[in-house]
């Protein structure tokens, strides 16, 4: 059993990070006419005529780690599980729920509910109730941390 660590909330940095996620979201669809779900962009990037702008937001995720650390001094803090066989099932069950769902979280969440689509709506609900169902059975059924 892994055991449960507190996550660290920190409100400023959490507003300053969904400022520019919004901020991002508005100029991907002012300048290009697109929705800024990364599954999209992703699959745009390998697919698609339009790729320069594409590799630029990838590359802007990329290197946004980089100039926080340029910034403050200090590497940002990530907890990513060293479980490869639950990581590699995680990612394919992700990738099968994008296709089946039209979409990732950050289309249908951040740009899909502020344009008021119903269908986004649909899906980030079902997101929020599988996340939370997730978490009740990793955390109280299974016992490791979350």
């Amino acid at each position: 059993m892994l055991p449960v660590t507190p996550t660290d909330f920190t409100p400023w940095l959490s507003l300053g990070g969904g400022v520019l996620i919004g901020l991002s979201a508005v100029m991907v669809m002012a300048l290009f006419g697109r929705i800024a779900g990364i599954v999209g962009i992703t699959a745009g990037a390998v697919a698609q005529g339009d790729r320069g702008w594409r590799i630029a937001f990838i590359g802007g995720l990329l290197a946004a780690p980089l100039v926080w650390l340029l910034a403050t001094g200090a590497a940002p803090v990530q907890t990513v599980s060293d479980n490869l066989g639950g990581m590699a099932l995680a990612g394919l069950l992700v990738g099968v729920g994008t296709s089946l769902g039209s979409g990732c979280t950050s289309g249908h969440g951040v740009c899909g509910l502020a344009r008021l689509s119903g269908r986004s709506l649909a899906a980030v609900v079902t997101f929020m109730v599988f996340a939370a169902l997730a978490v009740f059975v990793l955390r109280h059924l299974v016992g490791g941390a979350v």
